[in-house]
């Protein structure tokens, strides 16, 4: 079974900056899309950001130009280097994977951002 485990989650400052992890059971290569979703109190869950098996990136509008999604396969990792943080971006964090119609999620992290 896939397993996806985060880490490096926090309190942070206003303007702050933080890199959470997610560390595959899997080679990463094996899915599709691997990504990180967020859910902020009393919101839906949202995609942040994504990269795909042949490394191309998509972020949302609200994370563009601040966020950066990477990855190392030999490391079975992935990161999310989170720069200029806002109070909005407080949620917890999910690692996702995708490979064909299955998904697979992580348990999530708390990341907030506060003074």
């Amino acid at each position: 079974q896939v397993q996806l485990v985060e880490s490096g989650g926090g309190l942070v400052w206003p303007g702050g900056s933080l890199k959470i992890s997610c560390a595959a059971s899997e080679n990463i290569f094996f899915f599709n899309t691997m990504a990180w979703y967020r859910r902020a109190p009393g919101k839906e869950r949202e995609l942040v950001a994504s990269i795909n098996v042949g490394g191309v990136t998509n972020y949302a509008e609200s994370v563009r130009g601040r966020f950066t999604i990477s990855r190392d396969g030999a490391k079975k990792m992935i990161y999310l280097q989170m720069n200029s943080l806002k109070s909005e971006d407080t949620a917890t964090y999910y690692c996702h994977a995708r490979v064909a119609s299955r998904e697979h999620w992580g348990r999530g992290i708390q990341v907030t951002v506060s003074s």
